[in-house]
């Protein structure tokens, strides 16, 4: 069922952060009441038309926590992440609004993280960014003017402190639940959980990882995760995908920086009669594994292309468990049986 506390003013929000809690946002209200989120990616149109937004998003509906809106990922050229933002808030989505380091200076990205949270942004990923040598404008000056660690500590002090890097005061800080990314599948394994740690430290309250195909080594990483107390620190989402055929798998596993696939996986897929209909399988079955690693919090489903896949994969998996993530529907009924009860 829907839960209470996540109808507001506007449906996905309260007026104010609840006890405990530092941002508005439902994912955070979800996360700290111990249940299993789940939030999806959508990839922002190469065009100027909200209507190409609502299109994507609405195999989301009833389904998701929230939405990550990407920022320029593999350094192409979209739809910026707070545009995206802006109008899955319009919609009732809650969003998740990236922040790359490739492509903005420390006096941009501080009035970006006021532009997004003054539109109703609850949460920011803080990324360093694809180098731009990855996409399509080789030619673009990179800025990296701070990478994920420092832009966390940002983020952080203006929330926390009040002020700029300068110094100067904010009269109305920021209200953001912080995340980051993390890729337990890099070498060196070992150090990625000190990575973690480093980014905890900087300011993270969440994780989302990159695609989980082996789920022995997350297993081991949630390991040494909870042997430093990481899990109690931070919310970690796992993230997840399916793969639409061994073909693209192989693609994937020689061509996206850090992505790793078991040779065992592509063979699963390869030898199915329907090789797209066993990579959403395989996708849902790690969901079931990852459920029960002690500390993975929720997942991040990327269905880059099989957005009309979600549905199927949350559904089957089980994860949610009975719990309805925010659908239009539902908030207007519980918002007219408060107004009749008000009356």
């Amino acid at each position: 069922m829907l839960h209470p506390d996540d109808v507001g003013p506007v449906p996905w929000a309260p007026l104010h952060p609840l006890p405990g809690h530092v941002s508005r946002g439902r994912l955070e209200r979800v996360l700290r009441r111990g249940e299993f989120a789940v939030t999806a990616e959508i990839n922002p149109p190469d065009s100027a038309d909200p209507d190409e937004i609502e299109q994507r998003i609405k195999p989301f509906e009833g389904w998701v926590d929230a939405i990550n809106a990407t920022d320029g990922s593999g350094a192409h050229c979209h739809m910026s992440s707070i545009a995206v933002s802006a109008l899955l808030i319009r919609m009732g989505y809650s969003p998740v609004t990236q922040i790359a380091c490739r492509d903005h200076n420390r006096i941009a990205i501080q009035g970006n993280v006021l532009g997004a949270a003054a539109l109703g942004v609850a949460n920011i990923l803080c990324l360093t960014g694809d180098g731009v040598q990855a996409g399509d404008h080789p030619e673009a000056k990179p800025v990296f003017d701070l990478d994920s660690l420092s832009l966390l500590q940002t983020i952080r002090m203006m929330r926390d402190e009040g002020r700029f890097l300068s110094g100067r005061p904010i009269t109305g800080p920021p209200q953001v639940f912080i995340g980051a990314a993390e890729n337990p599948f890099a070498p060196p394994r070992d150090f990625r959980p000190l990575r973690l740690a480093k980014k905890i430290a900087a300011g993270a309250q969440f994780i989302q990882t990159q695609y989980c195909y082996d789920v022995p080594v997350l297993a081991r990483f949630m390991a040494r995760a909870r042997d430093f107390g990481l899990h109690e620190q931070c919310f970690i989402l796992a993230g997840v995908g399916p793969l639409a055929s061994a073909r693209a798998a192989r693609w994937i596993r020689g061509n996206v920086p850090g992505v790793h696939i078991p040779d065992a996986v592509i063979a699963r897929i390869e030898g199915a009669r329907s090789q797209r209909a066993e990579g959403k399988r395989v996708c849902i079955d790690i969901i079931q594994e990852l459920r029960e690693i002690p500390g993975i919090a929720g997942i991040h489903l990327m269905a880059y292309k099989q957005e009309e896949s979600i549905a199927e994969i949350v559904h089957e998996s089980g994860v949610l468990r009975g719990r309805t993530p925010w659908r239009r529907d539902l908030v207007a009924r519980m918002q007219a049986v408060e107004t009749q009860g008000a009356t």
